[in-house]
């Protein structure tokens, strides 16, 4: 009989759709990034999830967030995400959590119910708290390194974060790995030379702000902000996508 995976199980075969139906993947951060993740999982056929963001949509989304429209601007991307991924498999469980990850708040999460962790966060100190977590409970975890500042979608590479070079935040990430005696982490980074924004757009923000009233977080609070594309961090999340779905049935030849 005909379901809407039957594409999908020509490629991975029964015993793989199972394995995706009964797996639960927790994807934190649902940005330009983490939104690709959710869409390509949900539509490969991963029957559970857990959302975690506390951010909504801004106007300064639409350019590259696939959750991001006009109607959805001013909505929490956790709630839209869900509701999305509820339209293309009704079957899907999807529990959100409006919030940001933090240390402090690291043991509120029932990491021992995820079979796979999306790391797509922004934040050094969430990534590190983050891996240290999946370390702990022995759960497979694939980091996003920096998506921003980049215009070449075709330099992304997989590996092992000690492998990395060129991209900034994966330096940084080594390092702080390495103190903590991590040995290994799976990550999605670009080799391409971070391009500098030709503006500090965060000096228009303070006085133009556009994001929705009542956001916990707002792009004044950022020293920097990132310029993006449309083309760049889509790719960064099927490129994590993929890993996940190879991961989870064990298709290493997967691309």
């Amino acid at each position: 009989m005909l379901t809407q995976f039957s594409r999908t199980q020509l490629l991975l075969g029964e015993e793989s759709m199972n394995s995706l139906k009964n797996a639960r993947v927790a994807v934190f951060g649902v940005g330009g990034v983490g939104g690709y993740v959710c869409e390509a999982l949900v539509r490969s056929g991963v029957g559970a999830f857990d959302l975690i963001d506390d951010d909504k949509v801004c106007l300064t989304n639409l350019n590259r967030q696939i959750i991001a429209t006009r109607k959805t601007v001013g909505k929490y991307k956790a709630e839209v995400m869900r509701d999305r991924m509820l339209e293309i498999n009704p079957d899907v469980d999807v529990r959100i959590h409006k919030c940001f990850f933090l240390p402090e708040n690291a043991d509120e999460f029932p990491f021992s119910e995820y079979d796979y962790v999306v790391d797509a966060v922004d934040t050094v100190t969430a990534k590190i708290e983050l891996v240290m977590k999946c370390q702990k409970e022995g759960i497979p975890i694939i980091s996003s390194m920096g998506a921003g500042n980049k215009l070449e979608a075709s330099a992304f590479k997989v590996a092992d974060i000690y492998k990395t070079r060129m991209c900034p935040l994966a330096r940084v990430m080594r390092a702080e790995l390495k103190k903590r005696g991590v040995k290994k982490l799976k990550v999605v980074y670009s080799e391409e030379k971070p391009t500098r924004p030709i503006e500090d757009m965060s000096i228009s923000c303070r006085t133009h702000c556009i994001c929705p009233p009542g956001a916990k977080h707002k792009c004044t609070e950022r020293r920097d902000i990132p310029g993006s594309v449309a083309f760049v961090p889509s790719v960064a999340g099927l490129i994590i996508a993929g890993e996940v779905v190879k991961d989870l049935t064990g298709k290493k030849g997967l691309v």
